[in-house]
């Protein structure tokens, strides 16, 4: 068997694999068939854009123009490996009619560089910075896919959901944060029908790595770094401490998310109301498992009089929660993986987290924006909240409303809601 990460085995005729993937590609768009010759990898990213109700003939929309681009490039912290990136892909995308693509983790793209004839081929599909590429807007390609697996992928052709995006093969590999091992974005290389050598794969994937080492060199040293709690879409919290990495148990996940959520301190009687429901907890409890945290952090980590944690903690939840404030509402949603503690039934972290997902729900709805909306329905906390589908209906575009529609009516139904009256689109 061949490899099944490669778009093109060895020795596959590239015009009679078309044909064979177009024929499959119209299968499963009109009767949600999976036939040969597609490969796993792909029957899977075709299903997740089935359920993410991305239609076949979707085009990109750009979500971010001049100057908000320029400003959330030179932000990022892959503006830094740009010129790794150049150095590696430039030249040889430029001398083989191909483009180089780097995208950030929710799939939009940020540079978009190549030889000028095939950039102005690519900015007839809306292949341009500031365009959304994720799954979930533009279906299966490499960029999108890479971000949305965390894997390399190559799209070879037909492979691609969209089929404006069938003469294109690309391969993108994810470039992850050297200190945290989240993913940051995606590099990609895009052109014709040769890009789906074998090599193309293994080259994407030696940029990414090469840029994870460049990152990590430019990384200030452990000691320089802040605590960092990741408490989102998690049921048990992932501490960086004095350059350790500890998985930390539910009750401790909610004792330091507390903690990180008042960095001033709590009194035991605050961090036990906040902790149990039950509340004639014994004091003693309490006391109990701060003393079983002190003995997996380390007794200098954990204050007392009030509880605190010793260095300043920088929680996922809490740059969420700042982004959205500021008003930059793709950036929260890019740092969301999901609900806080999401499991934990503590009074104080379900209030916590009903907030924090209240605050992100209002933000996404308010800015009517279809990928937004389409990345918050895909979401389990997400996928059957009317409200959001509706706002998403309002937002698409006439042809690409009855999916979403039909999806709203479906929950009214479920819910015995009133049924509902088509949405007005959101202005211009």
């Amino acid at each position: 068997m061949g490899d099944p990460s490669l778009a093109l085995p060895g020795g596959a005729d590239p015009a009679e694999r078309t044909r064979e993937l177009r024929r499959a590609h119209a299968a499963f768009t009109g009767a949600g068939l999976v036939e040969a010759p597609v490969r796993a990898v792909i029957a899977k990213s075709w299903r997740r854009c089935a359920r993410a109700r991305v239609s076949p003939e979707c085009g990109a929309r750009v979500e971010r123009a001049e100057p908000e681009l320029r400003a959330y490039r030179e932000e990022h912290p892959l503006a830094r490996v740009m010129p790794v990136f150049r150095e590696l892909i430039g030249a040889f995308a430029a001398s083989g009619a191909h483009l180089l693509a780097v995208c950030d983790a929710r799939g939009s793209l940020l540079w978009v560089e190549g030889e000028p004839a095939t950039l102005r081929r690519a900015e007839g599909l809306g292949f341009v910075p500031g365009a959304r590429w994720a799954e979930t807007a533009m279906g299966t390609n490499a960029p999108g896919t890479a971000v949305a697996l965390g894997q390399p992928v190559q799209v070879f052709g037909a492979e691609h959901f969209s089929r404006r995006v069938h003469p294109w093969t690309c391969a993108a590999a994810p470039v992850r944060d050297p200190r945290t091992g989240g993913v940051l974005g995606a590099v990609d290389i895009t052109g014709g029908d040769g890009l789906a050598h074998p090599h193309s794969l293994a080259f994407v994937q030696a940029v990414a790595r090469a840029a994870e080492a460049q990152l990590a060199l430019l990384s200030p040293p452990p000691a320089a770094a802040r605590d960092t709690l990741t408490a989102l879409g998690r049921d048990e919290a992932l501490l960086v401490a004095g350059g350790r990495e500890i998985t930390l148990g539910r009750r401790h996940s909610e004792i330091m998310a507390l903690l990180a959520h008042h960095p001033e301190g709590l009194s035991g009687e605050e961090l036990a109301l906040a902790l149990y429901e039950d509340e004639s907890v014994c004091p003693v409890t309490l006391r109990a498992e701060i003393s079983r945290l002190r003995g997996l952090l380390g007794p200098e980590r954990l204050l007392s009089r009030p509880y605190r944690s010793a260095a300043p903690l920088e929680a996922d939840f809490t740059a969420v929660t700042r982004h959205l404030a500021a008003g930059a509402v793709s950036a929260a949603l890019g740092r969301y993986p999901g609900p806080l503690l999401p499991a934990s039934t503590a009074p104080g972290i379900v209030r916590l987290r009903r907030r924090i997902e209240d605050q992100a729900r209002a933000a996404v709805i308010a800015r009517a924006d279809p990928g937004l909306l389409s990345d918050w329905v895909c979401g389990p906390w997400g996928a059957d909240d009317p409200e959001v589908w509706r706002a998403l209906a309002a937002a698409l575009p006439p042809e690409g409303r009855p999916a979403a529609l039909a999806r709203v009516r479906s929950l009214d139904l479920e819910l015995g809601a009133p049924r509902a009256t088509s949405p007005q689109p959101a202005p211009s």
